[in-house]
C-alpha cells in the first residue's frame, strides 16, 4: 500500500468514527443491527429523501462515467416529475470518485454516514466496487452498480444492473466462434475486470479448441500502445478480445489503424466501449469494430425511443446513449418498484422485497433475481457504424438468467474458488 493510500484508508476511518459519534439524523428503522453492520440514520420523516451519485466526473474514466451521472440524473428528474418515490421527493447528494478506488470508497462512507442517503448509484470499475464493497458491506447499505463486470461476486448490499459474464463475455465467445475465430489476442487495462475476465475468456477458449495467442496489460490512463499493437500483429490471432476501459481505448484504436490492422482482417471485440466512447475514439479508427453489450441507442422499442428522446431533451441533440447510462437510468426505477413493493426504504425490507422487481427499460424488460441481485438481461453483439451508433448484429433473443458464478458452464469449475 503506497502512503497516499494509507492516508486516504485513515481518512475513511476517522471520518466513519466521527460521524458514528455524532449521529446524523432520524433513522429509517430503529431494529438493532447485526454484528458488523452500520445503523442507518437515513431521514424519512420530511417530504424528501436522500440518495447518493458517486461517479468519476474527473480522470482517465471521466469519458465515461459523467454520462452516466446525466443518465442518472435524468431518472431522479422523471421520477420527481411523477410525485416522487412512496410520495417523497429525491434530493441528490453527488460525489466525484476521480477515477480513483480509495476516493469511491471515501465518498461512499461520506454518503452513508454523513450524508445518510438511502442508496447509492455509481461506480464503474471493477477495481472502484470491490474498494466500495466493504463499505456498504460495513455499514448495511445499498450500492446500485450499472456496469457490465467479470462477475464471480454477489452480495446483498449490491445490486447489478449491468452484465455478468454469462450475459456479454460469454455470449461474445460464442459469437466470434461462431464467426470462425480459432485463435485470440488479449488487451486490457490492468486490474480487476479485465485480469479476471480473461481468466474466463482462456478457460473458454481451452474447452472450445481455441488458441490464446497473447496477452498484455496497460495500467489505466495508459496512451502509448505502440509495442502492444506490435504483438497484436505479429501474432496474427483471428481476433482480438479488448477490456481496456477508459480513454486508453482512444490510444489503442488509433494505434491500430496506423499499424494498418482492420475490423475486416482481425476484428477487435470491445466490452467497454459504447457510443458515448466511439466520438472520442473517432470514427475512422473504429468503425466496423465488433462491441458486446446489452443496449443500443437504435433499439428499435417505444421506451428506447423515449428514453433517447428525453436524454437528447435535456442534454443537446448531439448526445447519444449508451449501455452503462441505460442500466444506471434502469438502476434508479428499479430501486423506485423494491422500495413501493416493500412500502419501505429500510435495507432490510428492499433486500426481501427485490426478488421479481421488473421494469420495462429502454433494452427491454429487466427483472430482478432476488437470490443473487443481478438482473435478466438480452445479450446483443452490435458493429459500429459511420454515423457513429452501433447496429444489432446477434442477438440472444430473448433475456438471460444472471449465473455470476458460471455455474451452468462444465468449463468454468474452480473459477470461482
Amino acid at each position: 500500500m503506497n502512503i497516499s493510500s494509507a492516508r486516504r484508508l485513515v481518512a475513511v476511518a476517522t471520518a466513519s468514527a466521527m460521524v458514528l459519534l455524532s449521529g446524523c439524523g432520524a433513522r429509517v428503522s430503529d431494529d438493532t443491527a447485526t454484528a458488523g453492520e452500520g445503523t442507518s440514520c437515513v431521514d424519512t420523516s420530511g417530504s424528501s429523501v436522500k440518495i447518493g451519485f458517486l461517479n468519476s466526473r474527473s480522470g482517465t474514466m471521466a469519458i465515461s462515467e459523467n454520462t452516466v451521472y446525466n443518465s442518472l440524473k435524468l431518472a431522479a428528474d422523471q421520477i420527481n416529475a411523477a410525485g416522487g418515490v412512496e410520495g417523497k421527493q429525491l434530493t441528490i447528494v453527488a460525489e466525484d470518485g476521480a477515477s480513483e478506488p480509495t476516493v469511491f470508497a471515501e465518498k461512499a462512507e461520506k454518503l452513508i454516514r454523513g450524508d445518510c442517503v438511502a442508496a447509492v448509484f455509481g461506480g464503474w470499475t471493477s477495481s472502484s466496487r470491490k474498494a466500495m464493497l466493504p463499505v456498504f458491506e460495513s455499514n448495511n447499505a445499498l450500492l446500485f452498480y450499472p456496469v457490465q463486470y467479470e462477475g464471480l461476486e454477489s452480495s446483498k448490499n449490491i445490486f447489478y444492473t449491468g452484465a455478468t459474464t454469462n450475459q456479454q463475455i460469454v455470449p461474445a465467445l460464442d459469437y466470434l466462434k461462431e464467426k470462425g475465430a480459432k485463435s485470440l489476442f488479449l488487451v486490457g487495462s490492468d486490474y480487476v475486470f479485465p485480469q479476471t475476465a480473461n481468466k474466463i475468456i482462456k478457460a473458454y477458449a481451452k474447452a472450445n479448441g481455441i488458441e490464446v495467442k497473447g496477452e498484455e496489460y496497460a495500467p489505466l490512463g495508459h496512451t502509448d500502445f505502440s509495442t502492444i499493437v506490435s504483438k497484436v500483429k505479429a501474432a496474427g490471432a483471428d481476433a482480438v478480445f479488448n477490456t481496456l476501459n477508459g480513454d486508453s481505448n482512444v490510444a489503442f484504436f488509433k494505434e491500430y489503424k496506423n499499424a494498418g490492422l482492420t475490423a475486416e482482417a482481425m476484428p477487435v471485440l470491445s466490452v467497454s466501449i459504447a457510443e458515448e466512447e466511439v466520438g472520442g475514439i473517432g470514427i475512422g479508427n473504429i468503425v466496423g469494430q465488433p462491441v458486446a453489450w446489452n443496449y443500443y441507442q437504435t433499439i428499435d422499442s417505444p421506451q428506447n425511443k423515449k428514453f433517447v428522446a428525453d436524454f437528447k431533451t435535456a442534454y443537446g441533440d448531439a448526445k447519444v446513449t449508451s449501455d452503462p447510462m441505460e442500466a444506471a437510468y434502469t438502476s434508479l426505477y428499479l430501486w423506485k418498484g423494491m422500495v413501493e413493493k416493500a412500502k419501505s426504504f429500510a435495507v432490510a425490507d428492499i433486500q426481501k422485497a427485490a426478488g421479481g422487481v421488473s421494469f420495462e427499460a429502454p433494452e427491454g424488460t429487466v427483472t430482478v433475481n432476488g437470490d443473487n441481485h443481478h438482473i435478466a438481461k438480452t445479450a446483443l453483439i452490435g458493429k459500429i457504424a459511420q454515423d457513429g451508433l452501433i447496429y444489432t448484429d446477434w442477438t440472444s433473443g430473448k433475456p438471460i438468467e444472471p449465473d455470476p458464478f458460471l455455474k451452468s458452464y462444465p468449463w468454468a469449475a474452480g473459477l470461482s474458488g
